[in-house]
């Protein structure tokens, strides 16, 4: 009795530290909730769409007549679908992780795993022949694959480009399939029954990156090109007839709808959302409609005086004699919003922002309730500056701003210098500038570092500050910015380096003052932060590391919990450092450069190879995911 008299008085007194409570862990429901289409086929009069990024992948039945989806069916296994195909009334659908060919009965609504493409484990492309044998392009592979409903057969007809990854795209008649390749463009016709290969893209376009889209009617070959916008076509009765099209100030051609009745080509470009028609006969080039600024069309189907098109999370018709483009949102018409797979967090004074495909979902806490904002990509990084949220957007390597809740989206510019997917972002308060480390475009080397100036809405972008690797962490300390990279350049891509580096660009002079490698042997630097002048960082060899910036060298090293790949993630948060690897999250004591763990148990489900973990400005309160979940988290210091 004494004894606890004594230490409550210590307590009272000051004397002796009350053990700190446990963090509290609260779950806010779903991180971020979409309705997005990747997948689209006509089944006679109902057009078929197939979800992406949720699971399980859902196929709505959407009735053009009644603009309403009137079934939904699951499938088996799969995280989404980009590829369908249709064979008298059977759909078939080809999954990526795993990659799965999947036939769902449209009068049954049943569906059914029927083959796979194993090694690979992503199904890019489908199409059907007349006979109603199946052809898929795959990845990582760069396979063509044949599929016969009729025996329940595969034949693999191999990889469609020597060294090449992706057949992005596929088109097939009765003796040819026609495969578009990338990163480095090929277009390839295999013959059907030899598996003989041909490449027939034209010398002159040996430069793009992608043969990214193709559709095939009564002998003409459409194929969309990246990263130029450009739309390629060809007489497939002979190859050197064609003609290049080109959409002005877009890079990418993502669907294409041919009337060969009229001898029109209808496609949807992107960055800009344009639905353009080429009038063959006249060589003209007519910009019809733009449903949204941004938007992606998945496929453009010519059926009875109108276009139909798919899109992110709509389906819109134009009417050809009236020019009227009308359009119906997919949640609305009855395919339910699901949890996907986020892409970034960050915290506000009171809002979380969850980013996902074609949106940001805002958090507001207090409230309980949460609402979504278009947008046209993808957010990689958020960074709360001021009153707004800088949004670094793949592709394109585009950047938005906006306000916390949700309002004022505006789309500011683009990195440039070939860069399309941004891998960090830091704001720099001495020289106020958004601070954006890039990757460059598929089959590229060379990342960039590129320096925002909200005040005057210019970028400057600095391609290869590290040589041949993306920029793959971004922080900054007394007008200086350190670079982490990777050693990974665009997708697709084999990389030139063997190891990551730290790099010091100077802000004022614009140049590279330095780079090392830090930590021997590590392919990249996932996450960088300053404190008390010292560097510390996360290397893809497992171990989170202390850099003197004085004396440029490592100085202490710890082990810390890591993805499989080689990733983490680091923050600070009321002058203390936390990590996760979407698994725990833990701190690290830069004092004694120790690790503890705060939490664990999440096993967070998030898109790509970054935890996602952000810290309220109040310094006591971290959000992370808890499977597809946001949850906040109470450090109770």
């Amino acid at each position: 009795m004494l004894f606890k008299t004594l230490v409550t008085v210590a307590l009272t007194a000051g004397l002796v530290s009350a053990p700190a409570p446990a963090p509290t862990v609260e779950d806010l429901g779903p991180a971020s909730s979409v309705t997005s289409i990747s997948g689209a086929e006509f089944v006679g009069d109902k057009l078929y769409l197939g979800t992406g990024g949720i699971k399980p992948t859902r196929i709505g039945a959407y009735d053009l007549a009644q603009r309403k989806v009137t079934s939904i069916t699951e499938l088996p296994s799969g995280d989404g679908t980009w590829a369908t195909a249709a064979v008298g009334t059977d759909l078939y659908v080809g999954t990526y992780s795993p990659g799965d060919i999947h036939k769902v009965d449209t009068t049954t609504g049943a569906a059914t795993k029927v083959a796979d493409v194993k090694p690979d484990n992503f199904i890019w492309c489908m199409d059907a022949a007349a006979d109603g044998k199946i052809y898929a392009g795959t990845y990582p592979g760069g396979r063509v694959v044949e599929y016969d409903p009729a025996t329940g057969k595969t034949r693999d007809l191999g990889q469609a480009a020597a060294g090449e990854q992706y057949v992005r795209s596929i088109a097939v008649d009765d003796t040819t399939v026609y495969a578009g390749v990338g990163a480095k463009a090929h277009l390839v016709a295999i013959d059907r029954a030899t598996g003989a290969k041909k490449e027939i893209l034209p010398a002159e376009l040996a430069d793009r990156t992608f043969v990214g889209t193709l559709a095939l009617e009564n002998g003409l070959l459409a194929a969309g090109l990246s990263a130029t916008g450009d739309l390629l076509l060809m007489e497939t009765a002979d190859s050197s007839k064609h003609v290049l099209v080109d959409a002005p100030g877009d890079s990418y051609v993502t669907a294409i709808g041919i009337d060969a009745a009229n001898n029109d080509v209808y496609f949807g470009t992107r960055p800009s959302g344009t639905l353009y028609r080429y009038d063959r006969d006249s060589a003209k080039l007519d910009k019809l409609a733009v449903p949204y600024d941004g938007a992606s069309f998945n496929r453009i189907f010519v059926r009875g005086g109108k276009l139909v098109g798919a899109l992110t999370s709509s389906v819109v018709e134009y009417d050809l004699a009236t020019g009227e483009l009308t359009g119906v949102d997919l949640t609305q018409a009855g395919m339910p919003p699901a949890p996907e797979l986020p892409m970034a967090i960050t915290a506000t004074g009171d809002r979380v922002l969850v980013s996902g495909k074609a949106g940001i979902q805002v958090h507001d806490p207090a409230a309980g309730t949460s609402t979504r904002t278009f947008l046209p990509g993808e957010a990689k990084a958020m960074t709360p500056v001021g009153d707004q949220v800088y949004l670094s957007v793949y592709t394109l390597a585009y950047l938005f701003k906006m306000r916390p809740d949700g309002s004022g989206l505006t789309r500011l510019t683009r990195a440039g210098a070939e860069q399309n997917r941004p891998l960090d972002a830091h704001y720099d308060k001495l020289t106020r500038r958004l601070l954006m480390g890039t990757q460059p475009e598929y089959g590229l080397h060379g990342g960039a570092l590129a320096l925002y100036d909200p005040r005057r809405n210019a970028v400057q972008t600095f391609r290869g500050v590290i040589p041949n690797q993306s920029v793959r962490s971004v922080t900054s300390f007394a007008g200086t910015a350190y670079l982490g990279s990777e050693i990974q350049g665009g997708l697709g891509t084999t990389p030139v380096e063997k190891e990551a580096r730290l790099a010091a660009f100077d802000l004022l002079t614009k140049k590279t003052r330095w780079s090392v490698v830090p930590v021997p042997g590590a392919t990249r630097i996932s996450d960088l932060l300053v404190r008390n002048g010292k560097l510390y960082g996360l290397a893809s060899t497992g171990v989170a590391f202390e850099f003197d910036l004085l004396r440029r060298k490592v100085t202490r090293t710890v082990p810390v919990p890591l993805l499989s790949s080689g990733t983490g993630t680091l923050i600070e948060a009321g002058g203390r450092v936390y990590g996760s690897d979407g698994k725990q999250i833990y701190r690290l004591d830069p004092r004694t450069m120790t690790v503890t763990t705060v939490v664990d148990g999440l096993a967070a489900q998030a898109y790509g190879d970054q935890p996602l973990l952000a810290a309220a400005p109040d310094g006591d309160t971290l959000y992370a995911l808890k499977a597809r979940n946001l949850v906040r988290i109470k450090l109770g210091r």
